[in-house]
Formats: C-alpha cells, sequence, structure tokens
C-alpha cells in the first residue's frame, strides 16, 4: 500500500508508549488484540504486518539489533539481526534460525541475551497464555526466574548510544489476568499495554489504501470515494484489521463494486450471500394488509400499521433519519393487548408472508427470563461459568439465521437487566455473545409483545381489570398506552426504552363478536382442510348446526380467538375424533352434521354418512 508523498501514518497510542519507555521500562505485557495485523509505514508504502512482525519493525527503528520469539513447544526463533549475533550473547547456535528447547532450558537463554552488553537485544514471548496448558507446573518456575530477572535487570549504554535503555522482555497474552497477579500487580517495573481493536484512524488508513484494488473505484468521483470510504469506516467500527482485510479481499473475489462495498460487509458479517429481503416482490408488500387479513382477525388498525412499516424495513429507511448508514433492525414493533387478540399470530404471519415460511420465526417467552442472570442465558455465559461452550440463547439463533422475524414475548416480565439487551439491539444493531462473538441484527425484524394495561394487580396479588368489551377502541387504547408509559418510565425508569421504540407501539383491538365468527369460521375450514388432506374423508355442516356450535364457541370472548379456539376443540373437535371412530370411516367417505347437542358440559354431533354427490 503506497501513501501520498508527505503522508504519515500515525502509530498507535501502545507503540509510542514503548518507544518512550523502552529507558525505563524492561518488560511490557501486550494484551488484547494480539491477533490482529497493524499498518506499519516504511517509507512511502503502508505494509499489514502482525504484532510480532510491527513490533520487529519498531524495535529496529530503535536501535534494537537482536530480536528474537520464544514460543511454547517452538523454542526460539529469530526475527531481526543474525545468527552469530544469537550464538555471541547466549552461547547456542540456531539451525536455519530455530533452536528448539523446553521452558525450563529457555530460561537460561533469555537471562543471557537480557543481561549482555554487547547489543539491544528484545525477547517477545508469544502465546504466554498458552504456557500452563503446553508446560504444566514448570511455568511456576519460568514465573518466578523471569520475574528475578525482572527486579535485577539493568538500562545500558551500548556503542554510541547517549540514552541508557534495556535489553527489553515482551508478553503477548489474551486476557490481562493471564498472568499471575503477584507478578504483574502494582509492579512498577513492569509496563502493562491494551491493545484494542482498530480505532478510526487505522480503519481508515487500510481502507484509504486498499480501496483502489476493489472494482470500479476509478470510476467514481472523488468525493463519492471519499463518501464510500467513510461507510466503509463506520460501518467496520469494532471489527479487527484482519477482518477489513477479508472484507476487501472477499469484495475482489466476489467482484463486488466499490459503490457497493456495503453488499461485502454484509456478506461478511452475516457469513451469508443471498439476501432474503431482495426476494421479497414490491407487489407482496403492497397486498400485506390483505394477506395478514387472511390469518389475523379483527385487527385492521394493527395490520394497517404493520404494512407501513414493512414498506420501510422493506426500502431499509428504519433510522434513515439520524444516520445514512444505520445497522439498526429492519423494523421494530410492539404489540400491546389482551390475550388471544392475534398478537403472536400476526409475528407469524409477518414472518410468512416476508420469508415464505415460518422457520424464520424465532419466539422467546420472557417469562422464563425474568430471574437474575437470565440475560447469560440469551448471550452466553462468561469464560469459566457453567454452559459457556454452549454460548447463549439468542446469539445463537440470530447467528444461524440472521433473516428472521424475533418475537419477545411478554416484555414486561423480562429481568430488568434483559432490556440492556433490547438497548443495543435497537440501538447498535448488533450484540456480543458470552464466548465475545459478535452477531448482527440487521437483517432481522423486532417484535415485543405486552399485556400491559389490561389490568392491574393489588399487593394481595388480585388482578382488577382496566379495560373491558364495553369500552370503545380509542378509549381501550389510551388506558394501554398510558399504563406502557407508565410502566417504563416510572417504574422502572427507562424511557429510553419507549424512545427507541418510537411510534411503532400497535395496540390490539379486543375480539368482538364479529370478529369471533370470523375466527370461529377459519378454523373450522381449517380442521375440515386437514381431515380431507389426511385421511381423504369429507366433513360437512348445516347452517343449523354451524349456527349453534358458533353460538357456544363466541359465548365468552375474554379469552379472545384462543379462547375461541379452546371451545372449539370441546365441542366439534373431540365430539368429531370419537364420530369418525363409531363410523368407522374410510377415505373417500362423507359426513354430514346436522346438529349438536351439549348437554352437562359433554358434546355430541348428530352425523350421518352421505352418498357419493350429495
Amino acid at each position: 500500500m503506497d501513501t501520498a508523498q508527505g503522508e504519515t501514518v500515525q502509530k498507535p497510542k501502545w507503540a509510542r508508549e514503548i518507544e518512550r519507555f523502552v529507558s525505563i521500562k524492561s518488560q511490557f505485557v501486550l494484551w488484547g488484540n494480539i491477533y490482529d495485523v497493524y499498518p506499519y509505514q516504511k517509507s512511502d508504502a503502508i505494509i499489514p504486518l502482525n504484532l510480532t512482525g510491527y513490533l520487529t519493525h519498531l524495535l529496529s527503528d530503535n536501535e534494537y539489533e537482536l530480536i528474537v520469539q520464544y514460543e511454547p513447544l517452538m523454542g526460539f526463533s529469530l526475527l531481526k539481526g543474525d545468527e552469530e549475533s544469537f550464538k555471541t550473547v547466549s552461547d547456542h547456535g540456531l539451525k536455519d534460525g530455530h533452536y528448539q528447547t523446553t521452558l525450563i532450558k529457555s530460561i537460561d537463554i533469555i537471562e543471557k541475551i537480557i543481561h549482555n552488553n554487547t547489543l539491544y537485544a528484545t525477547i517477545i514471548l508469544n502465546f504466554s497464555s498458552r504456557l500452563g496448558d503446553t508446560s504444566g507446573n514448570d511455568t511456576h518456575e519460568f514465573y518466578y526466574r523471569i520475574f528475578r530477572l525482572l527486579q535485577n535487570a539493568s538500562a545500558k549504554i551500548i556503542g554510541e548510544t547517549q540514552n541508557p535503555k534495556f535489553n527489553l522482555l515482551f508478553w503477548f497474552i489474551d486476557k490481562e489476568n493471564d498472568l499471575p497477579t503477584w507478578y504483574s500487580i502494582d509492579n512498577p517495573k513492569i509496563k502493562t499495554l491494551p491493545l484494542p481493536k482498530p480505532d478510526f484512524l487505522i480503519r481508515k488508513t487500510i481502507i484509504s489504501k486498499l480501496s483502489p484494488k476493489i472494482a470500479g473505484f476509478n470510476e467514481v468521483s472523488p468525493q463519492k470515494q471519499e463518501d464510500i470510504i467513510g461507510a466503509f469506516v463506520d460501518e467496520t467500527n469494532n471489527l479487527f484489521a484482519n477482518e477489513i482485510l477479508s472484507i476487501i479481499a472477499l469484495a475482489i473475489r466476489e467482484a463486488i463494486e466499490f459503490s457497493k462495498i456495503g453488499e461485502a460487509i454484509k456478506m461478511y458479517k452475516l457469513g451469508i450471500v443471498e439476501n432474503e429481503w431482495a426476494k421479497i416482490s414490491i407487489q407482496k408488500i403492497l397486498n400485506a394488509p390483505a394477506e395478514l387479513s387472511k390469518r389475523v382477525k379483527g385487527q385492521t388498525r394493527a395490520i394497517n400499521k404493520v404494512s407501513e412499516i414493512l414498506k420501510r424495513a422493506y426500502y431499509n429507511l428504519s433510522g434513515a433519519q439520524y444516520s445514512k448508514r444505520s445497522n439498526r433492525p429492519k423494523g421494530v414493533l410492539f404489540f400491546a393487548g389482551a390475550t388471544g387478540v392475534g398478537k403472536t399470530e400476526l409475528a407469524k404471519s409477518i414472518t410468512g408472508l416476508i420469508f415464505g415460511s415460518e422457520t424464520h420465526y424465532i419466539r422467546f417467552d420472557m417469562s422464563e427470563f425474568s430471574a437474575a442472570h437470565a440475560d447469560q442465558r440469551l448471550l452466553g455465559a462468561p469464560p469459566g461459568y457453567v454452559g459457556y461452550e454452549m454460548g447463549g440463547e439468542l446469539t445463537n439463533a440470530i447467528k444461524q439465521n440472521p433473516f428472521s422475524v424475533i418475537l419477545f414475548d411478554e416484555i414486561e416480565k423480562a429481568n430488568p437487566k434483559i432490556l440492556d439487551i433490547f438497548l443495543q439491539i435497537l440501538d447498535d444493531g448488533r450484540l456480543t455473545s458470552g464466548r465475545g462473538e459478535t452477531v448482527y441484527f440487521s437483517e432481522a425484524l423486532i417484535i415485543f409483545t405486552s399485556n400491559l394495561g389490561i389490568y392491574d394487580v393489588t399487593p394481595s396479588g388480585e388482578k382488577i381489570q382496566k379495560v373491558n368489551f364495553t369500552m370503545g377502541y380509542e378509549q381501550m387504547s389510551q388506558i394501554i398506552m398510558e399504563s406502557i408509559e407508565e410502566f417504563f418510565k416510572y417504574r422502572l425508569q427507562r424511557a429510553e426504552i419507549l424512545n427507541r421504540i418510537g411510534k411503532n407501539i400497535i395496540v390490539f383491538d379486543f375480539i368482538r363478536h364479529e370478529s369471533a365468527v370470523e375466527i370461529f369460521d377459519k378454523m373450522v375450514a381449517t380442521l375440515f382442510e386437514n381431515i380431507k388432506e389426511n385421511y381423504a374423508i369429507t366433513i360437512k355442516i348445516t347452517k343449523e348446526a354451524k349456527a349453534k356450535l358458533v353460538d357456544r364457541a363466541t359465548a365468552d370472548l375474554s379469552m379472545g380467538g384462543r379462547g375461541v379456539g379452546n371451545e372449539l376443540e370441546e365441542i366439534l373437535v373431540n365430539p368429531l375424533s370419537s364420530l369418525i371412530f363409531e363410523m368407522q370411516l374410510q377415505a373417500g367417505e362423507s359426513i354430514g352434521i346436522y346438529d349438536a347437542i351439549c348437554e352437562e358440559g359433554v358434546c355430541r354431533l348428530i352425523a350421518k354418512k352421505l352418498s357419493l354427490g350429495k
């Protein structure tokens, strides 16, 4: 990667710290992002180097002539300098730049190199977090001997150098606590430096220098190039530099135009090539009200509102008023209303409409996540805790299927800590699992449901109805909206949740009699179709018999459509099952139901076989 003449790349903060402290500290601990690459400037070129390579160049520029790496099981390897210099200061020869030895035997060599007065030298202890796994109890002696070496080290003036410097030893570890606490805590002779993921400047450096390799870069104007690079930098926030290189390589391999680099980013993040949203026809979205109404009855207002949000999701406009490059979910919906009014059914219907099947539907019953630490079920347990290897239920689900409708049922029952998870999803469109894996929600539709406002619970646990069938929709809706606002703003003191959901709260009406009859008709038709499809038996019913069943099934609508279904099972499904057995119906036969009689909680059907053609 070439830089413009005179252009320089700023070194990372940790690299500048090393240069500043080589005269003060003899040992450095580098932890965190140790497996990434870093852009190193050599003359007018930018070279992406792994940490070992970057540190080798950095120290070479600071007069370190011998740089040696030690790896568990592998031994020593020469990074900078010649084999003769290594032999001079260590009393051991190298073969093809390598010397294999055990951890314990390596200590003498390390001590000789650090104490030498011939040249400035550095030892890099790579993969130090693996020492315990590979060397067992030998690590205890190793830590102590290297700790003692630290205490006895002194800065040296070698050659023409005016300022004394230490011969250096570097630990590369995954996490800050991978070294024994007694070794590094409150130890003024050691410098511990965290290595973060690449910041804005590093990402921009890498992207700016490599973007010309992507097809179509030179076909867009300089201003457009700058805009796309800016978007690229923003959308790779929290990624490793290695991942940015992978995205660029993916774009080159898949022949993705520079102007469409977002497709390569999405492809890399989601691990998927096909965009399920791109398969949806505009006509399907336009027909959403009619299609959704086939399954969900009596909720015209809710269906119309959902259809508006689906149009916004189709064109990826969720959060577009706040940012040109929003990574928020495709859409967010909050369904409020009584039990059995169609909230869950509408969520399933949306899934079928968008993705063609309900396999993209993911449901979490938030009453199961009310306990402390319930968030670990969603995200996964942290390292060292039971269940770490399994990962989180939510992060696993979205990783397997990023194109999903995710339903969080009865959100008010969730542990308050889980609300922080929801905030991150709605704000950033991503979560990090307990295993450190990042999953993305940018292609998902998020739906919350709630029963807030339907009733109040007294201190004694008694439920008092707040809304009922006698109320009109507007009055009922106002009471429910006020209850939702009171719950989040004042009881939980989490008004920011409502701010993220915005105007997407949809209050479902009660299932009133006319809608209940439609639900009944739909369920009966589905029942008869299933019997015909599975057993080739045709069921017919007279208007009179059906009217009796309708009256019975819709007499109590307090449980909504679910209550209609439960009653239908009692008055039709169970008696019909008995009838088919008693009449010993065979494939190809038909029966007609003429009457339904329910006495003392037991229902029976009056029916007879029909001759062909009737």
